[in-house]
């Protein structure tokens, strides 16, 4: 399938920080994307209005924030969007009335997709969390075809006769699901549920194009989902090229491998960037003076500063300063190559008694995962000087005001959860953070995701009640600092409820630190890096703070 401009591509994610990969991606010299915050503050009735692209061929990513919803939510939320993206635009019940997606304007006039015309990528969790069966099934309703390969071949996780591995270990074999409140699923197939499905083994992925497009057509023929093995980028995109034959009418779900495939694809199919339609935020920012109260780092070409290689570099963060040599298609790497080179470039030093670069905007770090890697990303980043609050997760509970944070006056402020009951304050940056449980509601008492933590609850600990909590703190906090505060958001629900707080409903990606952490701005110029909270080495939180926060000797590489 080429990417024409009559062609809209869709792409739908389960929360906040696989949105964010998506739509990196997706962007490059060739093609653009945003992310829309699905039902967040101040976007019912006018969802459809914002998914009207500004440019041609622009990819849209709607962050769906369904993984932790119950299952009938996240599956109407997924037939939700796919109405969005009909014919006429049209949005009804929930939404408000119907809106049009057409480029030019009037719903079905000159330039109006064709609903045959949009092109879905459904991004789920590699690790398969979330209500990847629910989704999918919706998916799939009208006799669509779905071809779902869940591997990340950059972070080690392949699938092999149809059994997701992480570092060779069987996901059901590991501890990868270890805040999760039930056991992990055996195969690709049992996440499914009664989904009916069919292997596409590894021997058929790296066959030629027509024998794998034969088993494709095989499997949506028989209304099954082709789950295909893969353990290289290569194998992805001969999933990508393979799935595309046929058209849009053909679905593909995955990790942000897959997406990055679909990404490789389009910078080849698609040989022109689309020209504006209308004057994008992210685009004036990139050309404009910053405003005196928002000074901050400098929109850099995301194109120069995504990578995709594989597995290493997950483990490797891209130096602030350096941009990472994108592979092309046509040489993706297998699973031992080599990560994508980085190329650094210093400036020369700035002469003596010159000025000095500007402090820049203060650096809210928000750690709301559970992954005990993350106490050592935050141990270093307080080496290196940054202030430390951890959060008594009794107040985050509690009914009433939000916790109140210390005044953000450091130039780096790092916020985690904390099992005392004390006020928060300095913590010690040996101090174990306190284990986050999954945000999914128990099935007794499911609480809406809007709605403010009570202490009354009975019952364990709700993770979503935490994250709500320390999200109404930050916003708080971000409320009353006298200017502009960038943020740095570990874990897609924390990302996602700390924007909703903080009322964002849109943005524009502006480039990658490393695999995962996405640097992202808002409409009113702030910058947002998320990251999931399984993703990045020790040193992940020191390169994304020093990428907001760059050297004056340091200089982004973009052509």
């Amino acid at each position: 399938m080429d990417m024409t401009p009559s062609r809209r591509l869709l792409a739908i994610a389960d929360d906040l920080s696989g949105a964010a990969e998506v739509a990196a991606a997706l962007h490059s010299r060739t093609t653009r994307s945003r992310v829309l915050l699905f039902g967040g503050p101040g976007t019912t009735g006018g969802m459809a209005s914002a998914l009207r692209p500004r440019h041609v061929g622009e990819a849209t990513v709607l962050d769906l924030d369904s993984r932790y919803r119950p299952e009938a939510e996240a599956a109407e939320a997924v037939r939700e969007a796919l109405r969005m993206s009909s014919p006429d635009g049209g949005v009804r019940g929930a939404l408000g009335t119907p809106d049009a997606l057409d480029t030019r304007g009037a719903p079905g006039g000159p330039g109006a997709p064709d609903a045959a015309d949009t092109f879905v990528l459904k991004k789920i969790d590699s690790l398969l969390r979330g209500n990847v069966a629910a989704e999918i099934a919706a998916l799939a309703e009208g006799g669509a075809g779905v071809v779902l390969a869940p591997a990340l071949p950059i972070a080690g996780r392949v699938v092999r006769s149809g059994v997701v591995h992480i570092d060779g270990v069987p996901l059901h074999e590991g501890d990868a699901w270890r805040a999760e409140a039930v056991p992990p699923p055996t195969s690709v197939a049992q996440a499914l549920g009664g989904l009916p499905t069919a292997l596409i083994p590894l021997t058929t992925v790296r066959a030629s194009r027509p024998a794998l497009l034969t088993a494709l057509r095989a499997a949506a023929a028989a209304g099954r989902v082709a789950v295909c093995d893969a353990e290289t980028d290569a194998d992805l995109d001969a999933i990508v090229g393979a799935s595309l034959a046929d058209g849009p009418r053909t679905r593909l779900v995955g990790s942000g491998g897959l997406a990055l495939a679909v990404g490789r694809h389009l910078a080849t199919a698609f040989p022109v960037a689309g020209a504006p339609i209308a004057p994008a935020p992210a685009a004036r920012e990139a050309t404009d003076p910053a405003p005196k109260d928002a000074t901050g780092p400098a929109a850099t070409d995301l194109a120069a500063t995504t990578t995709t290689g594989p597995a290493t570099a997950a483990k490797g963060p891209v130096v602030p300063g350096a941009a990472a040599v994108t592979p092309s298609a046509s040489a993706a790497p297998t699973a031992d190559a080599a990560a994508s080179t980085a190329l650094t470039r210093a400036a020369p030093a700035p002469a003596a008694g010159g000025p000095s670069a500007p402090a820049g905007r203060p650096v809210l770090v928000v750690v709301g995962t559970a992954e005990p890697g993350a106490v050592e990303q935050v141990r270093r980043l307080v080496a290196d000087g940054a202030g430390h609050h951890r959060l008594p997760l009794a107040e985050l509970l509690a009914d009433g005001p939000p916790v109140r944070l210390p005044a953000l006056g450091a130039a780096v402020t790092v916020v985690s959860l904390g099992a005392s009951t004390k006020s928060p304050g300095p913590a010690p940056a040996y101090e174990a953070a306190a284990p986050l449980p999954s945000p999914r509601p128990a099935p007794q008492a499911v609480a809406s995701a809007s709605a403010p933590p009570s202490a009354g609850a009975a019952g364990p600990v709700s993770g979503r009640r935490l994250v709500l909590g320390l999200a109404r703190a930050v916003g708080e906090a971000v409320a009353a600092h006298r200017g502009a505060v960038d943020l740095v958001l570990t874990g897609g629900e924390t990302a996602r409820r700390v924007l909703d707080a903080l009322a964002v409903t849109e943005l524009d990606p502006v480039g990658q630190v490393h695999h995962g952490a996405v640097h992202l701005r808002t409409p009113d110029g702030r910058s947002v890096v998320t990251r999931p909270g399984s993703f990045g080495d020790p040193d992940s939180l020191r390169h994304i703070v020093r990428a907001l926060r760059r050297h004056p000797t340091e200089r982004k590489v973009t052509s």
